[in-house]
This record gives C-alpha cells, sequence and structure tokens, in this order.
C-alpha cells in the first residue's frame, strides 16, 4: 500500500518504512512495456541481470532527461523496444536495490506507460537479458515487489476499460 512521505508528499510503501527508517529514497525511472493483442493486454517483462528475476526496464534518469525520456531510453537500452511513452506516471513502487559493495538503496521508482511499436531482434543488453510478453495476471505474479504486483494490474484494468 502506497502512503504519503512525511517529508514532501510523497509515495512510500509501508514495507519499506520499516527497514529504511527515514533514509532519503533515491529516483530511478521504469518503462512499463504494453501492447494489446487479441483485445487482451499483454505486459513485456525483462530479467535483471544480477537475479534473474521479471523487472521492467528501468535506471537512472540522466541529466537534461525528463523521467518519460529516462524510462523510453531504459527500455531501448535494456529491452530492445521503442514505442509511445506516456508523460503521465502510471504509478509509484518502492524497492530496495541491493549492491554488493555499497550496501543497499532504498529507490522509488516512477512507471511510465510505453505501447510498445518495434521490437528489436538486436539490442545493447540482449546478451545479458531475457524479455517475456504476458498477460497482466502474469506479470503481476512474476514481480517481486507487491506495489508493482498492484500497479501491473491496475494499469491492464484501466486500459481494458479504456477500449471497451
Amino acid at each position: 500500500m502506497l502512503m504519503n512521505h512525511p517529508a514532501g508528499g510523497m509515495p512510500v510503501s509501508d514495507s519499506l518504512r520499516g527497514p529504511y527508517g527515514n533514509l532519503p529514497l533515491k529516483v530511478q525511472v521504469a518503462a512499463l512495456p504494453w501492447r494489446r493483442t487479441d483485445g487482451r493486454i499483454e505486459i513485456l517483462l525483462i530479467t535483471s541481470r544480477a537475479t534473474g528475476r521479471w523487472v521492467l526496464p528501468k535506471g537512472w534518469p540522466e541529466k537534461n532527461e525528463t523521467y518519460w525520456e529516462a524510462a523510453a531510453r531504459e527500455a531501448g537500452e535494456e529491452a530492445g523496444i521503442s514505442g509511445s511513452v506516456e508523460t503521465e506516471e502510471a504509478g509509484r513502487y518502492l524497492y530496495a536495490k541491493v549492491r554488493a559493495t555499497a550496501g543497499d538503496i532504498a529507490c522509488e521508482v516512477h512507471v511510465f506507460p510505453l505501447k510498445v511499436k518495434n521490437l528489436a531482434g538486436k539490442w545493447k543488453e540482449a546478451r545479458q537479458r531475457t524479455r517475456r510478453w504476458m498477460n497482466g495476471a502474469e506479470a503481476a505474479a512474476a514481480v517481486r515487489e507487491p506495489d508493482l504486483a498492484a500497479l501491473i494490474e491496475d494499469f491492464c484494468r484501466r486500459a481494458r476499460a479504456k477500449a471497451a
């Protein structure tokens, strides 16, 4: 469940509030790659490089880059996809970025829907990641973060309603 952060109105998950206390959250951005196939909404997930778990393409925004531009760039680099990215967030979720040497980082990820138009056969991280199209329920069940699972389910529900 997302709630307001006491220091500035940013959402903070109950699940991270305890372990991280009042540590500042680092901002990452993610693309929520989707397509409509035979009236169904499908989500593209990729594997993380370190653990092989299912994730969205995500990373750090660079200087002079909007969050949605950064999300689209990460989708190209990590998943070999391009398309039309929305400028409005689908939502946010929190997770602990595990680092081998410098300790974990609490991250708040701003998620931007990206309607996939092109799927490259070769891309920057193709040898490091696997990508897979899943229906909304499969994608929500495949990710580890409860807030991300809820975000995916909500996005799919809203996308189906728009099509009706």
